[in-house]
């Protein structure tokens, strides 16, 4: 079992291809949010409020949506997980929660990027609503401004990677994952 927890900065096209060599699902907890809210389940109504702020998702949220997720049958031989936990008392619940199914982690990435990379690469990310190809303005921008390549459908900007947002979720993770980092440091 693997983990990787940072602010979305391509974690995913890193990690997918070694999800693919290992056969393990990719888990990552935005998608899985982002998925509830789309789908309007209660859960993702109640996550809405924080993302579209650009906050954390309360533990009990997220916990409960990774749990309902880890427990499929193509988690049984592992599983990456992408962008969770989050914070030290998620950790802490993650640990108990694998421990009970009789799991537990082996390795743990953590990428680190500067703030003002972080800024430029989730502020420029654009996505198709129609396919969900990603795009980005300055890195891999569409033919036409504004038009998915691969369908035609429109590219929009997520609501959590609008600037604002950004740097509040830049200052959100520092204060709430210093710790994090530390406690698997430790581990």
């Amino acid at each position: 079992m693997f983990f990787s927890g940072h602010l979305g900065l391509g974690k995913a096209r890193r990690l997918r291809p070694l999800a693919k060599k290992k056969k393990l699902p990719h888990i990552s907890s935005g998608n899985l949010l982002r998925d509830a809210v789309e789908s309007g389940t209660a859960t993702g109504i109640h996550a809405r409020q924080y993302i579209d702020k650009g906050q954390l998702v309360p533990d009990q949220i997220v916990v409960d949506i990774i749990q309902d997720r880890i427990l499929k049958s193509d988690c049984k031989n592992g599983f990456i997980l992408d962008g969770f936990p989050r914070t030290l008392s998620q950790a802490k619940v993650l640990d108990e929660m694998l421990k009970k199914v009789g799991n537990k982690l082996d390795l743990v990435f953590y990428f680190v990027v500067s703030k003002e990379s972080v800024i430029l690469r989730l502020s420029g990310r654009r996505i198709c609503s129609t396919c969900g190809a990603n795009y980005h303005v300055k890195f891999v921008p569409s033919a036409v401004d504004g038009i998915c390549d691969k369908c035609g459908g429109k590219l929009y900007q997520r609501a959590d990677d609008k600037m604002e947002t950004v740097q509040e979720r830049i200052r959100v993770y520092h204060q709430q994952t210093e710790d994090l980092i530390a406690y698997y440091k430790k581990k």
